[in-house]
């Protein structure tokens, strides 16, 4: 069996929007989430600056009760929550009030650190010999996998409940496994995502590998520069994406809206070998991954439009569109629109791949290809190999049919995704 599968329901709570309406009005104006964080100047951070989602108390209260939020201190799972509930709504979907679970309807949402903010303070109590005082919801914020069973109990879904965890590549590979679970007939319905704590217990070590700039503290609309010569590393950053995948006949069935359709898509690793490292990509496992994924999902390498790459606004920036070029056989004029929106939300972790899905198939509704934020000065390397027309500096009237969307995460761990228009 290998069903059609598409996309029904989006959600988003980024940096630079809480909410698809102002995440996409964000990416049409090419506003900016990042900003300085006065914390991280406190502590002495050299790079001072991230994305962050700008969520508001009386907004939490619409997504949790009152003995819900006691207690609470997990960013990740506040955006999460946000994201999946909206997603699901966003479908045209209502959470499960009978007394039998939903047994075709699933939840796969990822996620890298959960509950960073809620462990320290757990420790702090518990080395004061406070134990009583941790509340009974420690676990679950502090779990993987409390954002899904919060998500799946919130729902009522009967069919699998999981976090999947890797890295950068979090949202992404939950995709490619959402599609895989609906396209073998073992689900209808599964709310996918991923979501990333915020604070500098998540962004410290990033820190102190001296791999995010620290020259734009005072600038931070100009620090995150992927495909740009002049970047000089990532902004890290967190948030929350989500998309409902559904069966073709499931959607059609209930007269669902359909954002695009989900071709397949390929999950490898290079094992850290050769070129490959736990933070550098292995060129052989990339290229592998982004054939395959055509491969499994019926696609020529000529059919791809758009590419949303994983592009950090690192020096690795360049290898990764050289092997962009490599596996699709395409450069120059020849080689696709190619776009990152780290630019302006920042590298948001294991929230990266699901947040950066959801501006890619925003991309097919509004029938654009978003520009590329802080690429005045293209690096060298990258013109040499594909034409700056590819690398859009302003947003673009273009509907794409196809667009291929990758993430690379650290371990050396790859997904590349293909989306298609839906017009049927």
């Amino acid at each position: 069996m290998n069903r059609r599968v598409v996309i029904t329901g989006l959600g988003v709570c980024a940096p630079n929007g809480v909410g698809l309406p102002d995440f996409t009005q964000s990416l049409i104006d090419g506003k900016s989430g990042i900003r300085h964080q006065p914390i991280l100047e406190k502590l002495g951070f050299g790079c001072q600056i991230a994305g962050e989602p700008l969520v508001k108390d009386n907004l939490i209260d619409t997504y949790f009760t009152p003995l819900e939020r006691r207690g609470l201190n997990a960013t990740g799972i506040v955006y999460g929550v946000i994201a999946g509930v909206d997603a699901w709504n966003d479908a045209g979907l209502e959470k499960n009030n009978t007394e039998e679970p939903s047994w075709d309807r699933g939840i796969l949402f990822g996620t890298g650190i959960l509950g960073v903010d809620k462990f320290r303070e757990a420790i702090h109590l518990i080395d004061e010999g406070n134990v009583r005082r941790l509340g009974s919801t420690s676990v679950i914020q502090t779990m993987a996998s409390g954002i899904s069973a919060y998500l799946g109990g919130l729902l009522g879904c009967g069919n699998q409940v999981t976090t999947n965890s890797a890295a950068c590549t979090t949202g992404t590979e939950g995709i490619i496994m959402a599609y895989d679970r609906i396209s073998q007939g073992k689900a209808e319905i599964i709310l996918t995502g991923s979501c990333s704590d915020s604070g500098p217990y998540v962004w410290g070590g990033f820190d102190a590998m001296r791999i995010l700039p620290r020259a734009y503290n005072s600038s931070p609309f100009k620090a995150s520069r992927p495909m740009s010569a002049s970047a000089s590393g990532f902004i890290p950053g967190s948030g929350a994406g989500a998309l409902v995948l559904e069966s073709l006949e499931s959607a059609q069935k209930r007269g669902a809206h359909i954002y695009a359709e989900v071709l397949g898509g390929e999950i490898n690793s290079g094992g850290q070998i050769g070129e490959g490292s736990m933070t550098a990509p292995n060129s052989m496992a990339v290229q592998r991954c982004i054939r395959n994924a055509l491969s499994n999902s019926g696609v020529e390498a000529s059919q791809v439009d758009v590419i949303n790459g994983h592009l950090t606004a690192t020096a690795k920036d360049t290898l990764e569109v050289k092997n962009w070029s490599k596996a699709l056989g395409r450069k120059g004029l020849d080689f696709p629109y190619i776009n990152s929106f780290k630019s302006s939300i920042g590298h948001c972790l294991a929230a990266a791949g699901s947040i950066e899905c959801v501006a890619t198939i925003l991309q097919f509704k509004e029938k654009v290809v978003f520009k590329n934020m802080n690429c005045e000065d293209i690096h060298p390397e990258i013109k040499e190999l594909i034409s700056e027309q590819c690398i859009p500096r302003k947003t673009l009237d273009y509907t794409p049919q196809i667009i291929a969307k990758a993430s690379f995460g650290f371990g050396d761990v790859n997904a590349c995704v293909l989306f298609k228009y839906f017009s049927d």
